[in-house]
């Protein structure tokens, strides 16, 4: 089942991670599919750890904030939101199926729509929600593969679907925090597959690519090939545990760890790193005088066993679908955490894999400040709305997006009010 946005014209996408809450909103123009951000929230995320639901009263509040900011800037309020769901426990899975055609006739609209229809009523699962359900390649007679088998004659016809899976209780407590929020979910994707829309070229896609998405508290990954996503996982390890081992290790706070980690951190350890120092104030103490100068090679060696760590659990993900080893499959890297110095370096020295940058770049003409791995998942869900090819239909309560006149400051107000 298809959903076709085009004669809405307006869109709103909510990245809910660990470490940030991010909204964007965008007119979308009918004939073209033009994406124009007109509103932008963003929000330091509470409630939220490892991509999961931990306090419904804080999360909420997260997400009211950067909701009332979008709006405000946008000029408009909003009603349904297109979110991200990430966490480590995301499961994928191919399911192949066959079913048999008339000889004497082509191959119809609703042959599709039975091969289509009996896959995805052979994958049932009480204890978790199917988030994606994305029609692969089509096989007729068993054999040929073939993008569009329409009007084409065959004994058979098969098809490959690639489904994602979420717990059904992480989910419910998800959908709570946006219903507490006056809002619902128009639709629903993993935050890897939107990072990948937003950052992989067609080439990429065809050959065959990875893309890492190293976020706050967990790293989604998501693979293509022949054109479509493949494969779907997530590990529990995100830049929040870098920023936790300095405060850790340096005896220092979070707040200043993760201030650390981002002016001075770096991915592998060079000479002059022990010649350098850098100011480090003891935990509990922020005044001038307490400072301490460490050098700079005691933050570096903090940093790059928890890297090097990520990217071999990547490559054991990898390894378990038989990719690690492909030559040609490169890794495109991702996420708030990417933009640290070295880690693309050392991605390809553990994965033995070309690595580069992935920045949004599939939207044209988008703010300055959102040209940033950041900002991949939050961009990437308007291209997952807009070019939307799952059969797996979106939650029930989402049939459209449209606008509605409770506006940002009254959601939190009327939140506060049910809850303090």
């Amino acid at each position: 089942m298809n959903h076709s946005f085009a004669k809405y014209s307006t869109l709103a996408t909510l990245d809910i991670g660990s470490s940030k809450v991010c909204c964007l909103i965008a007119h979308v123009t009918s004939r073209d599919k033009k994406i124009e951000i007109v509103g932008y929230g963003y929000n330091a995320s509470k409630g939220i750890k490892n991509g999961i639901v931990t306090d419904i009263n804080q999360a909420t509040l997260s997400i009211c904030n950067a909701v009332e900011d979008a709006e405000q800037q946008a000029k408009e309020s909003i009603s349904k939101l297109i979110i991200n769901i990430s966490g480590d426990k995301t499961q994928s899975l191919i399911n192949h199926h066959v079913i048999q055609l008339h000889k004497n006739r082509p191959i119809l609209e609703s042959d599709i729509a039975k091969i289509l229809q009996q896959s995805a009523s052979k994958v049932k699962s009480s204890e978790s929600e199917i988030i994606h359900c994305v029609p692969m390649n089509y096989t007729i007679d068993k054999r040929e593969i073939v993008k569009d088998p329409r009007n084409l004659y065959a004994e058979t016809l098969g098809l490959d679907m690639l489904f994602g899976f979420y717990p059904s209780s992480l989910y419910k407590n998800l959908s709570n925090i946006i219903e507490n929020a006056h809002l619902e979910v128009a639709l629903r994707t993993f935050s890897g597959y939107a990072s990948a829309l937003s950052c992989l070229v067609e080439d990429e896609k065809e050959i065959g690519a990875t893309v890492v998405d190293i976020g706050g508290g967990t790293t989604s990954i998501t693979t293509f090939k022949n054109g479509f996503p493949v494969y779907f996982a997530t590990i529990p390890v995100g830049g929040n545990n870098i920023t936790s081992d300095i405060a850790w290790g340096l005896t220092t706070s979070f707040a200043h760890a993760e201030d650390l980690k981002i002016r001075h951190g770096c991915a592998f350890l060079i000479t002059q790193d022990e010649l350098q120092t850098i100011d480090v104030y003891p935990v509990g103490e922020e005044d001038d005088n307490s400072i301490r100068q460490v050098p700079k090679s005691d933050l570096i060696n903090i940093i790059v066993p928890r890297v090097e760590e990520i990217f071999e659990m990547v490559g054991k993900k990898l390894e378990e679908q038989g990719l690690k080893d492909v030559s040609n499959h490169r890794i495109v890297l991702t996420g708030g955490c990417s933009s640290l110095s070295g880690i693309r370096d050392v991605a390809a020295l553990v994965l033995n894999k070309q690595v580069r940058l992935g920045i949004p770049r599939n939207i044209p003409n988008i703010p300055t400040y959102l040209y940033d791995p950041k900002f991949s998942t939050a961009l990437g869900m308007f291209l997952f709305a807009i070019n939307r090819k799952e059969y797996h239909p979106a939650p029930s309560s989402a049939n459209t997006i449209n606008l509605s006149n409770i506006g940002g400051l009254k959601k939190i107000f009327s939140w506060f009010k049910q809850n303090y």
